[in-house]
């Protein structure tokens, strides 16, 4: 699999980040389009800014949630993957890997600069961030609309 080069403004974004931050987030990414080929069915992803980050969107199958890559005001030297708040993967990772993340509330895994980078438990949270929506069964419009009108 191939991952795209980094877009400019996805550059950008990034080099608001100390250089520690800056390189997890790249390698972050690459993981992203990486699980997201492994996966197979979600379809491409959709690269953009949103809130001034890198956003990841499985927008043509929608099985998946947004993915934002960033830090947190609370600790601006650590890496973050930050969530929609209204999903559960939060408290999914919190119960699954409570030592290898810090978490800010319900928004946000946090990746200590501190610390080797966690890349099986963080494999394991994209897949589940990029298959959120079939897995809670709220999966592509056309599923939904094929779901109404079985019923």
């Amino acid at each position: 699999m191939t991952v795209p080069p980094v877009p400019d403004a996805i550059h950008r974004a990034l080099s608001r980040h100390p250089e520690i931050v800056q390189e997890r987030l790249l390698e972050i990414r690459h993981m992203i389009f990486t699980v997201a080929a492994d996966i197979g069915d979600v379809g491409p992803l959709m690269e953009t800014l949103k809130w001034g980050e890198p956003a990841y969107l499985t927008e043509v199958s929608r099985s998946g949630t947004t993915i934002r890559l960033g830090a947190t005001r609370e600790v601006p030297h650590d890496s973050a993957l930050l969530f929609n708040c209204k999903t559960s993967l939060i408290d999914m990772f919190r119960t699954a890997f409570p030592d290898e993340f810090k978490f800010d509330g319900n928004r946000a895994l946090v990746i200590p600069a501190d610390r080797a980078m966690p890349c099986k438990p963080l494999l394991f949270c994209l897949s589940a961030a990029l298959t959120y929506h079939r897995r809670k069964g709220t999966g592509s419009r056309s599923q939904r609309s094929k779901k109404t009108e079985e019923a």
